[in-house]
């Protein structure tokens, strides 16, 4: 007889499960796990989405954006250490869901996950497309326009999707194919591989910092916010801010929605605590530490950005490298083209790295079909089969889709994530005083409870279409969960 929808796993089975035949190899130290954090933060976020957030939706206000997307999740990390570091096994907001809401919530959150990675990852492969597009362009190759892009996109302008002329973005499509068989080889290689990129982005990160603050003009960030510092929305109606010719909220609020993808990354570490070393002590730390170093860089490259060029001259596929060249300094779109190319690269290595493991988890509980998402690769001790299934969704969704679609639905699926992780934390002090934590999130109830507000108001600040978009999808994911996944669910005694 198949489990209540709302049994939950006992943390004592999750913690048997670290020793399990199947169970995945610890490599990752503090440094690692820091590096994995700063290497899925950094990338497109910062790179792309800060050209389509000024341009379209807050103008230099995109400053005050990243204090507010980056206010909550702070609230968010510190909910995320404490599971991490009490339940360390893959898995991420997925497994914390199972011990503390039930089957059913961690089942939503698992598939709500595939719209962070997942989807993510495609996100992340279309801004690396166009760097090096961008790239290529000042060496003088162009890529075939067929190939170039996704075959339609939305224009605010008009409010409506329109026809980009292309067939597939074929860039986009053969990153993600090469990042998939980097991380079927393994995670030590590939974690090696995001060490090294990290160090070089973040070099590129201060240096747009340091040169660009040469080149900003304060006339650019008048007037500051332009779309207002609003953006609040309640399924298409706008409750404060002004409203977009196609019906979505515009401001400072709508920014932060917008961009809140740039601080997507910090959680990918707690994804990857069943491969650290010392779980309990490294990975809160990396949490909070990639989290608080990205907060700052964010904040002084965007007002260097909109402070060099006039927000709505900014560029929306490639707006860094694109300034400099608007500035007068080509040799500069050179550097950072090149930069963002590699740095994106460890972001969508990142994302599908954790895209792999939360479909492992799931399959080991019997969610998902074990016999191929819960496969270990023999040799390499991978989730091999998981790997290469993520990789083909990737290249689907990174070659077909546009940006502005991609990066809006990855917003409101992780936005939920970390309202029921911030809700987990809350049920579990209540329902497991005792257990042991090795990081509690301090201010309890308090850091919960802003999370959960912070994140809901900012879901709130995207547009209709989203919530249409996550209402299908869960949809389907409860088709699923209950065709399938409830009848081979996994039980317990006592449960």
């Amino acid at each position: 007889m198949p489990a209540s929808p709302f049994a939950r796993k006992p943390i004592r089975v999750l913690l048997d499960e670290l020793r399990s035949e199947q169970r995945l190899r610890r490599v990752l130290g503090r440094a690692q796990l820091t590096a994995l954090g700063v290497g899925a933060i950094i990338g497109t976020g910062i790179f792309v989405l800060t050209g389509q957030a000024a341009h379209d939706k807050a103008g230099p206000a995109l400053m005050l954006s990243f204090v507010v997307a980056g206010l909550g999740c702070v609230f968010a990390a510190l909910c995320y250490a404490e599971l991490a570091a009490m339940v360390p096994v893959a898995g991420s907001a997925y497994t914390y869901a199972y011990a503390t809401l039930g089957q059913l919530p961690a089942w939503i959150i698992g598939w709500d996950l595939v719209l962070e990675y997942a989807v993510g990852a495609a996100t992340v492969a279309h801004g690396w497309s166009h760097y090096l597009q961008d790239f290529l362009r000042i060496a003088g190759i162009e890529v075939p326009r067929a190939m170039a892009t996704a075959p339609f996109d939305y224009d605010p302008a008009v409010g409506r999707i329109v026809s980009t002329g292309a067939i597939v973005d074929l860039p986009a499509v053969l990153i993600v194919i090469a990042v998939m068989a980097v991380l079927v080889k393994g995670i030590r290689e590939s974690a090696a591989v995001n060490s090294a990129i990290v160090l070089l982005k973040v070099a590129i990160v201060v240096f747009v910092i340091g040169l660009g603050s040469r080149h900003v003009d304060p006339a650019n960030w008048r007037p500051f916010a332009p779309y207002g510092y609003g953006g609040i929305a309640l399924f298409g109606k706008t409750l404060w801010g002004e409203t977009g010719k196609g019906g979505e909220p515009l401001g400072m609020l709508a920014g932060a929605a917008t961009i809140f993808f740039a601080y997507i990354g910090f959680d990918s570490v707690s994804t990857h605590a069943e491969e650290a070393k010392a779980p309990q002590r490294d990975v809160p730390i990396a949490i909070v530490a990639s989290l608080a170093v990205c907060t700052v860089l964010y904040v002084a490259m965007a007002a260097v950005l909109t402070g060099m060029v006039r927000y709505d001259r900014l560029a929306i596929d490639a707006p860094v490298s694109h300034a400099f060249a608007q500035v007068g300094l080509p040799w500069a779109q050179v550097v950072v083209s090149l930069g963002a190319v590699a740095g994106i690269t460890s972001v969508l290595l990142v994302f599908m790295l954790s895209q792999a493991r939360i479909l492992l988890a799931m399959a080991r509980d019997g969610l998902l079909p074990p016999g191929f998402f819960g496969a270990v690769h023999p040799r390499y001790h991978t989730p091999y089969k998981s790997t290469l299934l993520t990789g083909v969704f990737v290249a689907t969704l990174a070659g077909l889709l546009p940006l502005r679609i991609l990066a809006e639905l990855v917003n409101i699926g992780t936005l939920l994530a970390f309202v029921i992780v911030c809700a987990a934390v809350l049920v579990l002090r209540r329902t497991h005083p005792d257990a042991e934590r090795p990081f509690r999130a301090p201010w309890f109830p308090v850091t919960p409870l802003l999370g959960i507000a912070i994140c809901l108001l900012l879901m709130f600040s995207l547009p209709a279409e989203n919530w249409l978009r996550l209402a299908v999808w869960l949809a389907l994911g409860l088709v699923v969960y209950f065709g399938y996944g409830r009848r081979r669910a996994g039980s317990w005694p006592g449960v």
